[in-house]
């Protein structure tokens, strides 16, 4: 069950992290809200943990230079995908392109400001 935001007032009682769960494919998994992230993205190792089979199912990318920390990311391609983040009062539903990345060792998705 996906832990949705707290009731309005409530806000205090989320601790500081940006990280919550969200709905992808219809199958719960962690995302952290990063504005600072130039794109959205995901490690490959996450991904086949929770979406088997979908790194045969990539979409090329190409000329892209990604960094993190002053290290370079390799892009492996790009996926469509459906996210959904539930609340109370209503949830919010988006398609978007996760860019699944060779060497990201994150345990979560990384939902950047595209």
């Amino acid at each position: 069950m996906c832990k949705a935001k707290p009731a309005r007032g409530k806000g205090y009682t989320a601790g500081a992290s940006c990280i919550t769960s969200i709905l992808m494919n219809d199958i719960e998994t962690r995302v952290n809200l990063d504005t600072g992230e130039f794109c959205t993205s995901v490690g490959k190792y996450y991904l086949q943990a929770i979406l088997p089979g979908r790194k045969n199912h990539l979409l090329p990318i190409e000329g892209v230079k990604l960094s993190s920390s002053r290290n370079n990311m390799y892009p492996l391609g790009l996926l469509d995908t459906n996210l959904e983040f539930p609340h109370p009062a209503g949830s919010v539903r988006m398609i978007t392109e996760l860019v699944v990345m060779d060497n990201c060792t994150s345990q979560h998705i990384i939902l950047g400001n595209d």
